[in-house]
């Protein structure tokens, strides 16, 4: 279970230079902040920041953006940042709900979704990320030939994400039930969560998602 009630960490993230403040203002204009036309790729729901940290050190010519809801786990991804210092990577504290107000049409290259909240009862379905409502938000905000890449170790979450996707029309690829023991996985980048869930015998899932 994540971390959500770290003292002080909500007022932290107001004032730490490492945490875009009133992320609305820059809808559009993402490649002014970063000051290059490199892509921009977003990761909701980032946790503990090992996956974009790792890399946003790997790929200096891509623009990288953290969005995580709670403030107390968001604030492990931000003391590494402090350490490292990487221009190419930014954190946000926000909803991913209203994810539309914060990225202009087409302005994303790439979505990671890993590990999310699944949402088990059927009458939270709405709240997945890989809903119907989450894939036509990404639809709006990704560039056309941009994607989504989506991880999990819940096996019923996994098939309901596939059948969402093709049912929104979205092209399925790099499908794996077990990515760690597929072609992709000397290219994959690990978060805290999959070292733990692979660590204890959970084959992790994968999909690209592609319109």
């Amino acid at each position: 279970m994540r971390l959500r009630n770290i003292p002080g960490a909500r007022e932290e993230m107001l004032v730490n230079p490492f945490i875009v403040q009133d992320p609305e203002r820059l809808r559009g204009i993402w490649r002014e902040e970063f000051g290059n036309n490199n892509p921009i790729r977003v990761e909701i729901g980032m946790g503990k920041g090992q996956f974009l940290l790792t890399l946003a050190q790997r790929n200096p010519d891509v623009n990288y953006i953290g969005i995580e809801k709670y403030s107390s786990v968001l604030l492990r991804a931000l003391t590494r940042q402090e350490e490292l210092q990487l221009p190419n990577l930014r954190l946000l504290r926000f909803d991913a709900e209203n994810l539309e107000t914060i990225f202009g049409e087409g302005e994303v290259d790439r979505i990671y979704l890993n590990f999310s909240d699944p949402w088990p009862k059927d009458r939270h379905a709405k709240r997945r990320l890989t809903s119907d409502r989450f894939f036509a938000r990404y639809a709006r905000v990704l560039a056309p030939e941009g994607h989504v890449e989506f991880k999990t170790d819940n096996v019923d979450l996994f098939e309901f994400s596939l059948a969402e996707a093709e049912a929104c029309g979205w092209k399925l690829s790099h499908v794996t039930r077990d990515l760690h023991n597929s072609p992709d996985a000397a290219e994959n980048v690990t978060t805290e969560y999959e070292d733990r869930f692979s660590a204890e015998g959970n084959p992790i899932c994968r999909m690209i998602a592609s319109r």
